[in-house]
């Protein structure tokens, strides 16, 4: 029989992200970032003028950040820990949003913070990428985890009827981010919003343990 499979993001769930690449851009970039509302594309503007970047800019900024600034990143409290502990009960993989040429950077990133897992990477909605997975491993029952609501969505608009096997937690661990976002769990996509490690890793295990209805 096969094991349990989680299916977990990376950025603002494991790692911190955001805060890192605002660190940098002011630093180094001349950019200050700034979210004020749920829009990512309106939160980075440059320092001397005020003038919000061009999404064509940010894309550049984003892909500098993920070429040469990965080691800023740090583990979010409790994940990496909560991540051994659901390991003893089941397969974990890493369903993370990065251009192809990065999958061994995170991969190499995620075991010098103690894990060691499959990376898969995506670009745009996870719900293909989420099926494929799926259906290579055929778990017996599959947590997706993810800090976004668009890849809560894509995952029920892909899976459909099947979905059913599937749990899905919406977890952002990025305070900066957290209030702003739109919430998968109120749009009906995701089981839960837990935004903490110390709280997600007993509902974690409650549905990884919980017996087929």
């Amino acid at each position: 029989m096969t094991r349990p499979l989680i299916i977990s993001d990376c950025d603002e769930v494991l790692l911190y992200m955001v805060a890192p690449f605002r660190d940098w851009l002011a630093e180094t970039q001349g950019v200050e970032f700034r979210m004020e509302g749920n829009d990512f594309a309106q939160a980075l503007r440059w320092q001397d003028s005020g003038e919000i970047l061009a999404p064509e800019e940010i894309w550049r900024k984003l892909g500098g950040f993920f070429d040469t600034e990965m080691h800023r990143q740090t583990p979010i409290p409790g994940a990496i820990e909560g991540i051994a502990a659901l390991r003893e009960h089941a397969d974990v993989v890493i369903l993370t949003n990065l251009v192809d040429k990065r999958q061994e950077m995170r991969r190499a990133q995620l075991i010098d913070h103690g894990l060691d897992a499959r990376v898969f990477t995506n670009q745009g909605p996870k719900g293909p990428a989420l099926q494929a997975i799926l259906d290579e491993y055929r778990p017996s029952k599959a947590v997706f985890i993810d800090d976004l609501a668009q890849h809560h969505r894509s995952a029920r608009e892909t899976l459909g009827p099947a979905g059913a096997n599937i749990t899905t937690l919406h977890l952002c661990g990025e305070p900066l981010l957290a209030p702003h976002i739109d919430c998968a769990h109120t749009a009906g996509h995701a089981d839960a919003r837990i935004d903490s490690w110390d709280e997600a890793l007993p509902w974690l295990m409650g549905e990884i343990e919980k017996e087929p209805a």
